[in-house]
């Protein structure tokens, strides 16, 4: 598998354990397969910065691709190492209700494949803690804006895996208003749909604790 990995600098040896503990996985270095997203992540800062990438074996590893389970599941997983502003009751019940309900065990994995919660995908999921949206809307969110994907290496034994291939740099001054201009429209996009709105029927987060709903309910797949 090609890989590729976004960063204001040149990488030819990844760390084990490096990076920030509170992404979105945790610790871990983290990538993605589509090479123009890797570019726009490469610039977050606003300044230039480069695409370093990889191939890696995947032979023997374990991959845990956290879209084969409902979107809660990953939340989940965000809400274990990523830092939310819960203020209301409600948000912080739900943190509680669904690490109890919807957790798995992700630590032993080699490799996590999942969504990655830049800032407009992040506060889509605040939105749901907060009981705005419901669950079906959230789950339609995480895919606006196009490829939002990432491959995180977790463990020791995947980093032997990586072989540096090369690194491209990548301007600023085209490749930032591209990643603004894909936010932007992300959230024009979430704010056209109905999270003004109520819609009956659906599964907000209080539903789901009031209701007790757990990780194998058909309705939340």
């Amino acid at each position: 598998m090609i890989i590729y990995h976004g960063s204001d600098h040149i990488i030819q040896k990844p760390e084990f354990h490096a990076g920030n503990r509170h992404n979105d996985y945790g610790y871990g270095f983290y990538c993605t397969e589509h090479e123009d997203t890797a570019r726009e992540w490469s610039v977050s800062a606003g300044r230039s910065g480069y695409i370093n990438i990889y191939d890696i074996n995947l032979q023997g590893l374990s991959v845990l691709d956290l879209d084969e389970f409902p979107i809660l599941t990953w939340l989940t997983v965000l809400l274990e190492n990523r830092t939310f502003n819960l203020a209301s009751p409600l948000a912080l019940e739900a943190k509680e209700y669904l690490k109890k309900e919807f957790s798995i065990e992700y630590g032993s994995f080699d490799i996590i494949k999942g969504y990655r919660a830049d800032d407009s995908y992040f506060s889509f999921a605040q939105d749901f803690l907060n009981g705005t949206i419901p669950v079906s809307q959230l789950a339609r969110a995480m895919k606006l804006g196009g490829p939002g994907e990432q491959i995180v290496l977790k463990r020791r034994r995947t980093f032997e895996r990586i072989r540096y291939k090369g690194a491209d740099p990548v301007d600023h001054l085209i490749w930032y208003p591209r990643r603004r201009n894909r936010d932007e429209q992300a959230r024009k996009a979430y704010l056209s749909s109905d999270k003004m709105s109520y819609i009956r029927g659906d599964i907000y987060i209080t539903r789901i604790i009031d209701e007790e709903i757990k990780r194998d309910d058909a309705r939340i797949q």
